[in-house]
């Protein structure tokens, strides 16, 4: 099918995409050009430097940051992991119940007092502690954490802000340079492989980040810190770099490129447009977020053709810009 611009061999009523984004066709196509040079021998280690270039420039682009101020990773959890590493024994973190794990679990792992209290309550909560971490868009059922808020709260709190955009960037136009840090895994809204994921650092939070997994490619110029000490990582937040997953950054820089050429706002009125339909057909109220959480029978979603997830015991859909109201319909039908 054609959409926004691309084509993409989306089937009818997949609707997982808070799982698993669905590449268009060029994003597959440079992957599949680079799986066929390395079957063939005719890879170069170097080649793959202008891939992590080309997405760390794409996902800065998305937050409206500069590229110097985003490291790359492989996963969320790991690059939340800089963060909870580096602050000292009992720092007071606020989270969100039910928050997805590999938020909380790094600060957890740790010998810190982490706190959750319910998500609206989140802004109203934040004196008192030292660090908030959330994500800005719940995985479970997509409620919307109050990012005016949560800013405001934190600035008068004196609280670092860590948020998790896994399950925003991409359909939700983002202002959280704010933000002492963010990070998100690429495969899902952002459509790359897995094995992609960011983190933004503000300048005055790289002091407060710890490299806890500290590599050759976290150099300065990562081809002159290969071999021997001493330490001598990036000045910017590249300091923070896991070496890259190769296949990743090359659709990666794709995904990410076609995604920062869209109109995000029409992404989103797409996106919460479909969502909010089903909603109002099911006689819901609208919650302008591309992700429902339905009281439904799995099987049954199943046995219709939808492809969907089971968060929290419920039926969870995600609706993305190769969604259209026939896949409304498919889930209205399952459900009479």
């Amino acid at each position: 099918m054609d959409a926004f611009g691309t084509d993409f061999a989306v089937p009818p009523g997949y609707l997982n995409t808070p799982s698993v984004g669905i590449p268009p066709a060029p994003v597959a196509a440079a992957v599949a050009e680079s799986v066929e040079r390395w079957r063939t021998g005719a890879t170069r280690p170097g080649e793959f430097d202008q891939y992590v270039t080309r997405a760390r420039a794409g996902f800065a682009r998305l937050l409206g940051v500069g590229a110097g101020r985003v490291a790359i990773g492989a996963s969320a959890s790991q690059l939340v992991a800089n963060v909870a590493a580096a602050l000292p024994a009992g720092t007071r973190v606020l989270a969100a119940e039910g928050d997805f794990t590999s938020v909380t679990f790094p600060f957890a792992a740790q010998d810190l007092l982490v706190t959750e209290v319910p998500l609206d309550l989140l802004p109203e909560r934040v004196e008192g502690h030292d660090v908030v971490a959330v994500s800005v868009v719940q995985s479970a059922d997509g409620r919307i954490v109050d990012l005016p808020a949560l800013r405001a709260a934190a600035e008068a709190a004196g609280a670092a802000v860590l948020l998790d955009a896994t399950q925003a960037v991409g359909w939700l136009p983002l202002d959280v340079a704010w933000a002492d840090w963010v990070v998100a895994a690429g495969y899902k809204w952002l459509l790359s492989p897995r094995g992609s994921a960011w983190l933004y650092v503000r300048p005055d939070a790289q002091e407060r980040t710890r490299p806890v997994a500290a590599n050759w490619y976290a150099g300065e110029d990562p081809w002159a810190t290969v071999y021997g000490l001493p330490l001598r990582l990036a000045g910017d937040a590249r300091a923070f770099d896991l070496s890259p997953v190769w296949l990743a950054q090359v659709g990666a820089a794709a995904a990410l490129e076609y995604l920062g050429g869209l109109d995000l706002a029409q992404v989103r009125a797409h996106n919460t447009g479909l969502a909010d339909l089903l909603l109002e057909e099911l006689g819901q109220p609208p919650r302008g977020t591309a992700i429902v959480s339905l009281e439904a029978d799995p099987e049954r979603a199943a046995a219709a053709g939808i492809v969907s997830s089971v968060r929290g015991g419920r039926v969870r859909v995600g609706f993305h810009l190769y969604n259209t109201a026939d896949d409304v319909e498919r889930v209205l039908r399952a459900f009479e």
